[in-house]
């Protein structure tokens, strides 16, 4: 018989299914217990129910679990010192949207090598999300893949949408299930239309074709999410100035949302340098003392260590603490920033 499908396809692998990757790795009373009530807050930052400030902070991406747990413990010490102004949530982010190629994060490929391991990746994402819960801190992550929230999404308090999907009605559907706060990104034009018309299809009931907790196929019917916020992260040039923040303000409120605006430190605010990210918070924080309060977070990529670091043949040369994808503050600024919003 002629071969009518198929024909570019190598392999086709079985995967774990969602309800037996938790039953190797459940979630505990306790843990299941912070995650809900740091959504919780987080909704209600979003609502100004809540005055806290919301702060995004962690590497740009997961690559070296044990890397990641000691940022853990030291962004939850700072947590613990201002706990009445400041909510700190950490970044773990797992998937890597490409342009073209590259990396493509630690579920995908945990080895760095090329080769690829999704079973594996997903077993260590989730077991490092467990790891960084039970240390009493809340997680954040974007979500890309629409498969991959049914293997992890128990454990996560806040969920990004970003700027190369908020337009893809597949992310869309997707976000409408999630159970966790979402923020959508402007585009990497700088276009916040497509963020607010996200935060608008979300928030319906929706239908598409997924997987159930048995990894079957499956069509998924949503309730919709109502607890989205925008993302400001720049575009061809930086968005975070008080022009834009107005700007963002009345468009949310005309579209029937209560305005709500996390800033992005990195990306196209910082011009896409590192060392900018500290000035751009600074920034913010003016914004926010001088009674913008649609500004309710800023999100700042941060590593143990400054810069980047790209993924060599010989991965013994990586330098710990170093992001592998875009550079990072280091910890010492990172730290200094945070005492500074507090204040």
């Amino acid at each position: 018989m002629l071969a009518t499908q198929n024909v570019n396809i190598l392999d086709v692998t079985p995967l774990i299914s969602p309800k037996a990757l938790k039953a190797k790795l459940p979630i505990t009373d306790a843990l299941a217990r912070l995650v809900l009530e740091a959504r919780e807050v987080i909704r209600a930052i979003i609502s100004g129910k809540d005055s806290r400030f919301l702060v995004i902070a962690g590497p740009c991406s997961i690559h070296d679990p044990k890397a990641a747990l000691e940022y853990a413990r030291k962004l939850k010490a700072l947590a613990d010192q201002h706990p009445d102004k400041l909510y700190i949530v950490m970044r773990t982010y797992f998937e890597k949207p490409r342009t073209t190629i590259g990396w493509k994060g630690y579920i995908s490929d945990p080895h760095l090598t090329g080769g690829g391991d999704i079973s594996e990746g997903l077993f260590l994402a989730r077991k490092l999300l467990l790891e960084i819960g039970q240390m009493g801190l809340a997680v954040g992550t974007e979500v890309l893949d629409p498969i991959v929230p049914q293997y992890l999404s128990d454990l996560v308090s806040w969920a990004s949408i970003g700027a190369r999907t908020t337009e893809s009605q597949t992310h869309r559907e997707m976000a409408s299930g999630l159970s966790m706060p979402v923020g959508y990104k402007n585009s990497t034009q700088g276009d916040l239309d497509v963020a607010v018309n996200a935060m608008e299809a979300a928030r319906h009931p929706h239908y598409f074709l997924g997987i159930d907790q048995e990894g079957r196929t499956s069509v998924v019917h949503t309730k919709g999410n109502p607890h989205g916020h925008v993302i400001l992260r720049g575009g061809k040039t930086p968005n975070y100035d008080e022009h834009t923040v107005l700007d963002s303000t009345e468009r949310l409120k005309k579209a029937g949302f209560t305005p709500a605006i996390l800033i992005d430190c990195s990306h196209g605010n910082s011009l896409k340098k590192h060392e900018n990210q500290e000035g751009v918070c600074q920034e913010v924080m003016k914004l926010r003392a001088k009674g913008h309060r649609a500004i309710i977070g800023v999100m700042l990529e941060s590593n143990l260590a400054e810069g980047q670091q790209a993924i060599g043949t010989d991965l013994s040369q990586l330098k710990y603490g170093v992001s592998v994808t875009d550079a990072c503050i280091g910890w010492e600024v990172t730290e200094q920033l945070i005492h500074s919003m507090a204040k």
